[in-house]
């Protein structure tokens, strides 16, 4: 085999005891995780907003968006409850480009997987240190969840890997809410098999050994947009396409039926700039819709310090160096609205 050694890489436990969680930060994001369920159980009545940079790239930059983030927290707290998208492995379509930072902790240097998994873990604590806010980020390769299980209260499976049985043997023993992402192709029968599968226990090999998993009944779908056979971008956010997928997702049957739509990728057609209006949009679907008011539980939205992106030897502090995102003081006035208008 043309595999090549570089380094060992520490087991999830080993790599916990070397960086560890304060027991306080994880009494905090335990509650943080019940909160999110209790939304998606409809057990409350908030509304999710997922949102930040479309990948994590400068520890610093991230901490300093998401202490403002928090303070916003405090002012929409009893309509909004936020979760700091905080995305530290990014899919690539054809395997080439930056891969996030457990691959690249400096997006200017050579791969260092080490490194990298130790510069998520730091990071990822001194966003909850610094704002008592838990996070989401893709759980790009299910046999790495280990080293970062203890820090999210939200993990997505991308469209790229939302097909593969092992995201979704895997999701079905995560104890936090999982998005199951229609695939690029749109088909939402993909995505509800998904869901189906996440919400149901099985018993399969993983990390070397035979494993038994209950469900997870926080398992839902988050609405992407698709890109048909043109390489066109293809919306699915739109009325009609909300009330298909509440029809076709009463018709599955399935367990505690939730959506969160992006508002960016696919459905803004990589036009962040866009994200305001489709958000607004959506929340018109729900008002007029009580059936899509009931089952669209939140929003993800693409949104760091700088609008816009860089290249990946970029210097512009907090400046997204993938999808572009939109900047701050569009992101705060955006909250408020939002919260306005639930």
């Amino acid at each position: 085999m043309a595999f090549k050694t570089i380094a060992k890489i520490p087991t999830p436990d080993e790599m916990k005891a070397m960086i560890p969680l304060d027991p306080k930060l994880a009494a905090i994001k335990q509650s943080r995780d019940e909160a999110v369920k209790d939304i998606l159980l409809g057990r409350d009545e908030r509304f999710i907003l997922i949102i930040g940079p479309c990948s994590a790239h400068n520890k610093d930059a991230v901490s300093a968006y998401v202490s403002k983030l928090a303070k916003v927290q405090e002012q929409v707290k009893d309509k909004i409850l936020i979760i700091p998208r905080v995305y530290t492995n990014k899919p690539r379509t054809t395997g080439e480009g930056y891969k996030g930072m457990m691959h690249q902790p400096d997006p200017t240097e050579r791969p260092n997987m080490v490194e990298g998994i130790k510069a998520i873990r730091e990071m990822q604590i001194q966003v909850l240190k610094e704002s008592h806010l838990s996070s989401a980020d893709e759980m790009l390769y299910p046999t790495n969840l280990g080293y970062v299980e203890d820090l999210l209260s939200y993990i997505a499976v991308g469209a790229r890997s939302v097909e593969n049985q092992k995201h979704r043997l895997a999701i079905s023993g995560v104890e936090v809410a999982s998005g199951m992402k229609n695939p690029t192709s749109g088909d939402i029968g993909v995505m509800l098999n998904s869901i189906k599968a996440a919400q149901l226990g099985h018993v399969f090999i993983y990390d070397g050994v035979e494993v038994e998993t209950t469900g997870n009944p926080a398992a839902h779908g988050i609405l992407r947009g698709a890109v048909n056979q043109y390489g066109r971008n293809i919306p699915n956010y739109h009325y009609e396409d909300l009330v298909y997928t509440v029809e076709q997702y009463h018709k599955r049957g399935l367990d505690n039926p939730a959506l969160i739509v992006d508002c960016n990728h696919a459905n803004s057609m990589k036009k962040h700039f866009e994200q305001p209006r489709i958000a607004k949009e959506i929340l018109h679907s729900m008002k007029y819709n009580p059936e899509i008011g009931k089952m669209v539980k939140g929003l993800m939205i693409e949104s760091y310090l700088v609008d816009g992106r860089q290249d990946e030897d970029g210097t512009v502090f907090g400046q997204s160096i993938t999808d572009a995102c939109i900047g701050w003081d569009t992101s705060e006035k955006l909250i408020y609205e939002i919260a306005d208008q639930l």
